[in-house]
């Protein structure tokens, strides 16, 4: 972070625009130049530290890969404060070399007014942005801390639901051998009721008369998907039934 004497001097260095529009001497404006200059090397500097700091910095996820400064005010895209100090170099360097052609005193003025302006401004802004970056990456963590309280509630809501089936499981597993053939006998039983009743309904069908045809059809549909899963109970019944008698042989 900048020193007292370094705040210092870039509150001296304010005065200089009104001034050096004003007083376009070609020596008071390359000494304006100059401390400008001076001045972005220390942002630079200061610049390139907050950006090592944030690539430490868990909660900068939710800042990375989003512009620092509007494009009114940079024409730089980054989340990186080093980028925009090297667009505020070039951009005086360029004033420099450009103020040095003009030979329209008045053109010169205008030109050196609404350029040191602009470059005023974003030194400005980048100042600002430098000094809040630890109050923006606060703000930024506590989104992070509550995602990932988020996060860590719905892992343990998921591995309590997965303890869970795995008690079911295994509680079936523990049946008895007995209660689980007297199941494997209740669903056989369902199972010949059901093919017994299709029997019917097919017979229904044969005998019945063309506007009857379509419900008894219904019928006949439901009751195969009730024989099915019947049919699936039973075969979970049969390897359960395999497995309890595994672990009764162990």
């Amino acid at each position: 972070m900048p020193d007292l004497a370094f705040f210092a001097f870039c509150v001296t260095i304010a005065p200089l625009i009104p001034f050096i529009a004003d007083n376009m001497h070609n020596n008071r404006h390359e000494i304006a130049i100059q401390r400008l200059s001076i001045l972005l090397e220390h942002l630079s500097l200061q610049a390139k530290q907050t950006d090592q700091l944030n690539n430490k910095q868990k909660s900068h996820r939710f800042i990375e890969n989003n512009n620092l400064f509007s494009q009114h005010l940079f024409s730089t895209e980054s989340d990186k404060f080093s980028h925009y100090v090297a667009e505020i170099q070039k951009r005086l360097h360029e004033f420099s070399r450009l103020s040095r052609l003009s030979t329209d005193n008045s053109a010169k003025a205008e030109f050196a007014m609404s350029s040191l302006q602009q470059i005023e401004q974003q030194i400005s802004s980048l100042n600002n942005a430098l000094q809040a970056n630890q109050v923006m990456h606060q703000t930024a963590q506590v989104s992070f801390d509550a995602r990932k309280k988020v996060r860590m509630k719905s892992a343990k809501a998921a591995q309590l639901k997965q303890s869970e089936k795995y008690r079911k499981l295994a509680e079936t597993v523990l049946l008895s051998s007995h209660q689980l053939y007297q199941q494997l006998t209740e669903h056989q039983e369902f199972e010949r009721r059901l093919m017994a009743m299709i029997s019917e309904r097919e017979q229904q069908r044969v005998r019945s008369k063309s506007a009857n045809i379509d419900k008894l059809s219904q019928e006949v549909l439901a009751l195969h998907l009730r024989l099915g899963r019947c049919r699936k109970a039973i075969s979970a019944i049969e390897r359960n039934i395999e497995l309890a008698e595994k672990n009764n042989l162990r």
